[in-house]
Formats: structure tokens, sequence, C-alpha cells
């Protein structure tokens, strides 16, 4: 039997609508918003305001694409959280409107939930290797780093966080610190693929357990900045490439120093990754470094998969319904917290 799931994304500053016939994508579509390049940052009330401008539009592409009515529907999942407030109540309030007016259910979905399950989302073009139960996800972007131990799509278990900076937060601080231009984490990446990484040290956080710190790895960032530019004012311009190498290899060591050791301790082989920062190249090569030693069984998201995106919202969606989870109308959003 197919069932049709329209997937909504608005977390943060991507709207995004997507749609799935069971597991397999037939559309993924995502507007930015170019208005937060000149704050550094995304802001939170004009970013709630181009989704109002967005959805509509980006919802009526999803379906064009897919070939899907509206009629066909036969469910709308929405992110409820975690995001921006402002951000993630235009997405509900278009799914509950919508959902309504047909007569399906709504279906709500926690964001990092999600990104883990959209290693599950199929495409027309074939079938692709999922991750079987139980395995390790980290799961890394600019709010968060967690190392999840899923035991089935919906018994997940948080079992190392960090304990204040996220690593995508540390990417995007060090550039901002360097100069580069927001968003800085994927510039970053580009520079350092020309640069040295064994160009200069920095301290790591020795934190017990399987939690990850980077407030302590930004300051020493930024102190180690600060000295070189009073003997050199063009020390940045002229070590930009080795700069952004170096302090990306120290963040994914500290990164894959935690999951190999989360791996070994709980004796799971299978590994994934999530997020924004899983679009990183150098994560992406000590991750499949792990499956080429054959060590470990690894599972790298597509690009497209890694940024916001509704179409794992519709994939997580798709699991819901058929568990018949669909949420009232009621339901609100949250900013923090969540399913995991």
């Amino acid at each position: 039997m197919r069932s049709y799931i329209l997937g909504i994304e608005s977390s943060c500053d991507d709207t995004s609508a997507a749609v799935l016939c069971n597991d397999q994508l037939l559309s993924n579509i995502i507007a930015g918003q170019d208005v937060h390049m000149g704050f550094g940052g995304v802001v939170p009330e004009l970013a709630s305001r181009a989704h109002q401008q967005n959805i509509i539009p980006v919802i009526d592409l999803a379906l064009k694409t897919a070939g899907v009515t509206p009629d066909q529907l036969s469910a709308v999942a929405f992110t409820r959280g975690p995001g921006l407030l402002g951000s993630l109540l235009v997405g509900i309030s278009f799914a509950k409107g919508f959902a309504m007016a047909k007569g399906i259910p709504i279906i709500e979905v926690d964001h990092l939930q999600s990104h883990i399950l959209s290693h599950f989302i199929q495409d027309k073009e074939g079938v692709r290797a999922v991750p079987e139960f139980p395995f390790l996800c980290l799961t890394v972007s600019g709010g968060h780093t967690q190392i999840v131990e899923v035991r089935n799509y919906f018994d997940m278990k948080i079992i190392g966080r960090t304990i204040d900076d996220a690593a995508g937060e540390a990417f995007d601080k060090a550039a901002k610190i360097m100069g580069i231009p927001y968003p800085g984490g994927p510039l970053v990446d580009k520079y350092a693929k020309s640069g040295n990484p064994d160009a200069f040290q920095f301290s790591k956080p020795n934190i017990q357990g399987l939690d990850y710190s980077f407030s302590g790895l930004k300051t020493s960032f930024l102190y180690f900045l600060r000295d070189q530019l009073k003997e050199n004012p063009r020390f940045i311009d002229e070590n930009r490439d080795d700069l952004c190498a170096s302090i990306q290899r120290t963040i994914v060591e500290v990164l894959m120093d935690k999951l190999i050791k989360a791996s070994k301790q709980t004796g799971i082989k299978q590994i994934a990754i999530a997020g924004g920062v899983s679009a990183n190249s150098a994560l992406r090569s000590a991750v499949l470094l792990l499956g080429e030693r054959k060590t470990h069984k690894v599972f790298i998201p597509e690009f497209r998969y890694t940024t916001d995106n509704a179409a794992m919202i519709a994939m997580t969606g798709y699991f819901k319904y058929l568990k018949g989870e669909f949420a009232s109308q009621d339901v609100t959003p949250y900013a923090r917290g969540g399913m995991l």
C-alpha cells in the first residue's frame, strides 16, 4: 500500500518541503535565506518572516515535482523542535491548517531524530544500503554534538554530548576570528584543502567519558592568533589555509576520538554520521577510513541530507505513520530538548 507523506522543515533559516512515497523520496525542495549574510548569523525575526514568504511556493513546488496532488497525501509531517520558535511556528501552523482542510493526520518530528533517520531514505535510482540496529550515530551541527546509540527507529539513547559549545559552532567561531564571512564552517573546509593540517597545534580538551567540549579550543585558537598578530599583523592573511587545516584537523580528531571510544565501550561496529557538520570533508574522510580498515561498517549521508531538509522529516513521519503516532491540533513547538 502506498502512503504519501508531505514533510515540512522550518527549524532555522531554510524552508523545505519534501514528498515521500513510503520510504522513496519523490521531491525535496529547499529555499535558503540570504537576508542573514550581512549579520554574521541567523536573525530569528528575519528568519520567521522569510519562512512566511517561502512556505507556500516551496510546498507547491515539492508537490508538483513529486507529481502528487494534495488529495493524494496520507499525512503531513513537520519539525516540532528543537529550533527557533518563530520559524517552527510557521511550519507547524501551515501543517495544521493544511491537514485540517484535507482531513488527514499531522505528525510531529524531532529535528535531531530525523537527521539520524535520514540514512533510511531511498531514492528512485536504486536501493541504498542502510544501517542495521544497533548502530552509533555522531550527530554534529552548529547547535548540537551528540553520540547516539540507535537501537531501533524510535529507541535512541544519547551516550555522549557537548557540555558547552557544539562542533559546528567551533568551526563558525574560528572562521569569524579569522575574518571569514558567515557561514564560516564550509569556507574553513574549503580553505583547509589547500593547507597543511600539521602546521599549527592547538590544545585538545581533556573531558572524561564520552562527552565533548569545544569552548576551550575556541579560546586557545583566539589567544594563539592574538599573540601572533602582535608580531605580524598579516599573520592570518599569510597563513589562512594552514590555520583552517589545523583547526579543522583538531576538531575532527576530537570528534573521532570519542566516537571510537564509544564503539569500544558498546561493542557496536556500525557507525553513522549526520547533521550539518557531516558534510565536512575531513570528518567524512576520517569516518571512511574506519570502513577502509575493515574495523567498522560506516554510513555517510549524501550531501543533500546533511543540512536541514524536509526529506528527513518526511522519512521520520513515514515511520510514525506506520505506527499510527499522530499529533493533535494543540501541539506546540519547543526550542530546546525534545526526544533526544
